[in-house]
């Protein structure tokens, strides 16, 4: 079995980071809701941060972010919404 972590967390960088969380930075500039920015902001420091937990190959920090990230991501949508 390959064990070749580089891939998966650049992968876990550019989806999360870029695609999604970019989206709802996008969205929180769009709609001028400026904690939905932040929010998202810091869901994406999150996301960003978890790829390295991939690379130095600790799944339950990696966990621990993903889900940090994710609560962010939700409170985001939430302010957004209301």
């Amino acid at each position: 079995m390959e064990d070749n972590y580089e891939k998966y967390a650049v992968a876990v960088i550019i989806v999360f980071g870029a695609l999604i969380i970019g989206g709802m930075m996008g969205a929180g500039l769009a709609f001028g809701d400026r904690s939905a920015f932040l929010l998202a902001l810091g869901s994406a420091a999150f996301a960003w941060v978890s790829g390295h937990a991939v690379l130095f190959d600790r799944p339950r920090i990696y966990g621990a972010l993903v889900a940090i990230s994710a609560a962010f991501v939700i409170a985001s949508i939430i302010a957004l919404v209301t």
